[in-house]
């Protein structure tokens, strides 16, 4: 990991070659969250995505602490970046939409704690870090964009230290309790502008398979809101006992 934070280039955190798996292409992530059609649907999300309540609960929830390296997976606009920035922690702000990475640049610029944040390209597939280099990880709203849930998932155990924490989760607006289900409800069945909604059983499978303990995959409510929500800790044993490919 470097000292200092991302610049306006696209340079990303230092990670051993051997884990570095590119995708044939500049960019990473899903298809539709690139290009002006993407740009144009998070413009209209802005106000939603600047500061959210259920991205300050999942930090308030993860609770990073001033001395860890901690990621936020598909960090779009930062609400829960710059929470989690407070803290003192190393946040890296993994992003794999460009629009989003200057948004997110240009709001590191100009918050007070903008040495604690780096921003760098990258998505749930490819965290461009090294190995058992990080504390905790989260996701908010961003499992049904990842391309590879199996990739992703093991991108999580190679990360992670063993005693480091994991909590993803997806909000579920088909569920008429939630506050902004008329707004998106019927945009969010399980299939959402190409994106493919997440199951729970799955993932907590997937993540107890990739070495993944005190796996916790259920519904559940945050900040009054239904929602998918995955929890676990870091991978028992060695980066061997558990490799990515």
């Amino acid at each position: 990991m470097p000292d200092e934070p991302a610049q306006d280039d696209d340079a990303e955190p230092q990670r051993h070659d051997h884990h570095h798996h590119g995708h044939g292409h500049r960019h990473h992530g899903h298809e539709n969250d690139q290009g002006i059609t993407g740009a144009l649907r998070y413009i209209r999300l802005l106000p939603l995505m600047w500061r959210s309540p259920i991205n300050d609960a999942v930090v308030d929830l993860v609770r990073p602490e001033a001395h860890e390296q901690v990621v936020d997976i598909g960090a779009g606009m930062g609400a829960g970046v710059m929470r989690a920035a407070t803290s003192g922690a190393q946040v890296i702000a993994i992003e794999p939409t460009p629009f989003m990475r200057r948004v997110l640049r240009m709001r590191r610029v100009l918050n007070r704690h903008r040495t604690n944040v780096n921003v760098a390209d990258g998505a749930a597939e490819r965290i461009p870090v090294d190995d058992r280099s990080i504390d905790a990880i989260w996701a908010v709203n961003t499992m049904h964009h990842w391309v590879d849930i199996e990739r992703g998932v093991a991108e999580i155990a190679r990360t992670l230290r063993p005693s480091g924490r994991v909590l993803l989760v997806d909000e579920v607006f088909t569920d008429p309790s939630h506050p902004d289900h008329q707004r998106f409800g019927t945009d969010h069945g399980p299939e959402h502008h190409g994106f493919t909604m997440v199951d729970a059983g799955r993932m907590g499978t997937l993540l107890r398979a990739a070495g993944l303990t005190d796996v916790d995959a259920s519904n559940a409510r945050i900040a009054g809101r239904p929602v998918i929500r995955i929890a676990a800790r870091g991978p028992r044993g060695s980066i061997a006992d558990h490799p990515v490919d």
